[in-house]
């Protein structure tokens, strides 16, 4: 990273701010041209290992993407505040990201589907223990991302 005094090193840190996102980028290999989708998530991060979940229609391009080649990437952003002044050169931004690679795969086992499903629901709030009906699990397919890079970053102004 350029700018070393903006690097967020701690892993419990960086998973703090990628919980104060709303929205993950999940970038996958389409031949030679990147393919980037913006998705709600859910996170796991047990003894310093990070995975992330997503849920999609069970048909359609970001599966086949994964199937053919489970390299991703993703970005996450948050807490952007623009900084103004008086002048063009005075104006920044405040804001929080996470960038991390890995490996996707859809999921195919029921428990950890719906363990997947619950990180998400948690993840937006939802109280309790979710339930889901079965003819809306047979229509979606889960998606994880096993993080093996991950940096943070952090500007603030003044």
């Amino acid at each position: 990273m350029r700018r070393s005094d903006r690097e967020v090193k701690e892993f419990d840190e960086i998973v703090a701010i990628l919980g104060r996102c709303s929205v993950v980028r999940l970038a996958l290999c389409d031949g030679d041209r990147p393919y980037v989708v913006p998705l709600n998530f859910g996170y796991r991060a047990e003894n310093g290992r990070l995975t992330l979940y997503f849920h999609s229609a069970p048909q359609g391009r970001k599966l086949d993407l994964i199937r053919k080649n489970p390299n991703a990437c993703f970005e996450a952003d948050g807490s952007f505040r623009l900084a103004t002044g008086p002048d063009a050169c005075d104006w920044s931004a405040d804001y929080e990201s996470v960038v991390g690679a890995g490996r996707a795969s859809v999921l195919e086992d029921p428990e950890e589907i719906r363990g997947a499903l619950d990180l998400i629901m948690k993840k937006y709030g939802f109280p309790g223990k979710p339930e889901y009906r079965p003819e809306y699990l047979l229509h979606m397919a889960v998606i994880r991302l096993d993080v093996t890079a991950l940096t943070g970053k952090r500007h603030r102004k003044g």
